[in-house]
């Protein structure tokens, strides 16, 4: 088989003729893991996928590999047909417990707020705890399984807003463009001006805190 070209898009994973394959589950994902500043975000959404929208199951995909137009057009589509919550591990959170708990945390919250019992299938390695249903990961869950590409979409298009947000406030780390990720912007960012409120001490303890940043 010839290797697809770079310029071919891979294809979209859920096609709604085998909607019946996907059981009616809470998808749960985060986004911000890795970033230096900012919140994890997370969302956990179910939906019965032969109840759902065809055109809408067969566009969904790993919220990393669609674009930010097709994001923010998906997102309230998503919030319109399926049962949506949301929760955030806080900068705070991050530097007092460490990221991954501040995760897991934030992803019992989100769950527990669909107030719903049903299974929850969630991206990654590490199962839920704390659940009073069944949890079981998923590594490459947004590729396999629609609710967690759907969680991971509404998530990553909400905390790319908060990020578009702070960085008005905060305009040396180029937040705009990173969504407060390690690039070459953000790091010259914090070697030119130090840390901001916003930033995971944890993470970025080599550099100086500073107040408010402005200007770039």
């Amino acid at each position: 088989m010839p290797a697809r070209s770079k310029s071919e898009k891979a294809p979209r994973p859920f096609d709604p003729a085998l909607a019946a394959r996907y059981p009616a589950v809470i998808g749960c994902d985060e986004v911000g893991r890795g970033a230096l500043c900012g919140p994890v975000m997370v969302a956990a959404v179910w939906f019965d996928p032969l109840a759902f929208p065809p055109e809408i199951l067969a566009r969904l995909d790993d919220s990393k590999r669609l674009d930010r137009a097709a994001r923010e057009a998906l997102t309230p589509l998503i919030r319109a047909h399926a049962r949506v919550s949301l929760a955030a591990g806080s900068r705070a959170l991050v530097d007092r417990v460490n990221v991954r708990a501040a995760t897991l945390d934030a992803m019992r919250r989100a769950v527990a707020g669909l107030g719903l019992d049903a299974t929850v299938l969630v991206d990654g390695r590490d199962a839920i705890p704390g659940l009073s249903q069944s949890c079981r990961a998923v590594i490459g869950g947004d590729r396999l399984v629609p609710q967690i590409a759907a969680a991971s979409i509404v998530a990553k298009t909400l905390r790319d807003e908060i990020m578009r947000r702070l960085a008005r406030r905060h305009p040396a780390y180029a937040w705009e463009r990173n969504a407060g990720y390690g690039t070459a912007a953000h790091l010259a960012g914090l070697t030119a001006r130090g840390r901001s409120p916003h930033h995971r001490v944890s993470f970025t303890g080599r550099f100086e805190t500073v107040g408010v940043v402005s200007g770039s």
